[in-house]
């Protein structure tokens, strides 16, 4: 039987099993001394101030939001080419996303946000762009907008550790915090880094990491010196001057998303070899680019050369034809299982019954769903099962 390949997977090597097994050997199962160590680990990897880790990526969109801050009666700029998460957290906190178009690669379209900003002006609290498939949107334009409203940003990077963004104008790494006041990241497996599930936030305001520490954890706070309640109150029988060790506060409504050890253990093995995968992605899109040319399709780098893979993440690796659902069928037919990326988030049916929207509101983000298929990317991929993803696509076309 043919061994199918799917669109993405994870890799674990024995090291990464080593670091789980110790972990499961030691006194810690979770809230340990590798929460932190992950934390700094990633943070170091993506030029970021703090990191706080969470259950998923799903999570981090959730408290992320909820420490910057919004209303219910505010708007969320969010695009409709993600997945249901980015939208989703904005509900979570009582707002109103408002979805954007997107540009030919799927990245919320700026020139549509200025138009949303003189449309709406301060109703509008904060944006949440995505770096679709791994590339960045260029957050230093994105802010520039904003900052007439004195609105947040707030970076979807799920696909994006290791991208970057350079032009003349701005040079920034995806969760580096130059640009975002917080960014997201997710350790699904088929993520960059997996964990099983996981996820990141990191920020360049020691505040906002103190708040999204409480979030994660209750609403719970151990640190003495933000603590509300007077210390006869803490000390309950006694009258001493100072909090005792057993003494917590709930300060807020907060959630028990906290990550794992053992998951964290795995996280900081993964990172040993993040350089060298997304390397790997990147030769394997350079290939795909050479194979795939001159076939009526539209890749995502104008060639194999282009500078821009360099900056690219390449969690996903997009082409686009009118011919979708029949290349689709037909690669699926011989074991290979490509993906799309994503049904627009606006016309889920949650979404069009509790705003209206209605097919034709976004005519750029619908066109981009209705011709794009991602193809597999995934660092283990092996050599004969990219020539095959070759073979079969030529096939398709050549063939008719």
């Amino acid at each position: 039987m043919e061994k199918p390949i799917p669109y993405g997977k994870q890799f674990l090597s024995e090291e990464d099993i080593k670091s789980v097994v110790e972990v499961l050997n030691s006194d810690f199962l979770t809230q340990g001394p590798q929460i932190e160590a992950f934390e700094t680990a990633f943070s170091n990897y993506v030029n970021a101030k703090h990191g706080v880790a969470v259950n998923n990526g799903t999570a981090a969109l959730h408290i992320a939001l909820k420490a910057l801050g919004v209303e219910t009666d505010q708007y969320v700029l969010v695009p409709p080419i993600t997945f249901a998460a980015s939208a989703n957290c904005i509900e979570y906190n009582n707002a109103t996303p408002l979805f954007t178009e997107v540009d030919v690669h799927g990245l919320m379209d700026l020139n549509h946000v200025e138009a949303l900003v003189k449309k709406y002006g301060s109703k509008i609290r904060g944006a949440i762009p995505v770096q679709y498939a791994g590339k960045a949107v260029n957050l230093k334009r994105l802010k520039e907008i904003l900052a007439k409203i004195n609105a947040w940003i707030l970076e979807d990077a799920c696909h994006a550790p290791g991208g970057s963004f350079e032009q003349a104008s701005a040079s920034f790494n995806c969760g580096d915090g130059q640009y975002a006041d917080a960014s997201i990241f997710s350790f699904h497996p088929v993520k960059h880094i997996a964990t099983g599930e996981g996820g990141m936030v990191t920020t360049p305001c020691l505040q906002i990491k103190q708040r999204l520490q409480t979030l994660r954890t209750h609403g719970i706070t151990r640190d003495s010196n933000i603590f509300q309640n007077p210390v006869d109150l803490a000390n309950g029988e006694s009258q001493q001057a100072d909090y005792p060790n057993w003494y917590m506060e709930m300060q807020e409504l907060g959630y028990n998303y906290r990550l794992t050890d053992f998951q964290a253990a795995l996280g900081i093995s993964q990172l040993a070899n993040a350089k060298a995968n997304l390397e790997k992605r990147r030769e394997i899109a350079r290939y795909y680019i050479q194979e795939l040319k001159n076939l009526p399709l539209e890749l995502p780098f104008e060639n194999a050369d282009s500078p821009d893979i360099n900056q690219h993440a390449l969690h996903l690796f997009v082409i686009k034809t009118e011919k979708r659902r029949k290349l689709y069928d037909f690669l699926r037919s011989h074991m290979v299982f490509a993906q799309v990326h994503y049904f627009p988030v606006h016309l889920m049916p949650y979404y069009r019954q509790k705003y209206g929207y209605n097919p034709g509101d976004l005519p750029s983000a619908e066109h981009f769903y209705s011709n794009c298929l991602s193809i597999p990317m995934f660092p283990s991929l092996e050599t004969e099962e990219i020539d095959k993803v070759v073979r079969l696509i030529k096939a398709f076309f050549h063939n008719g």
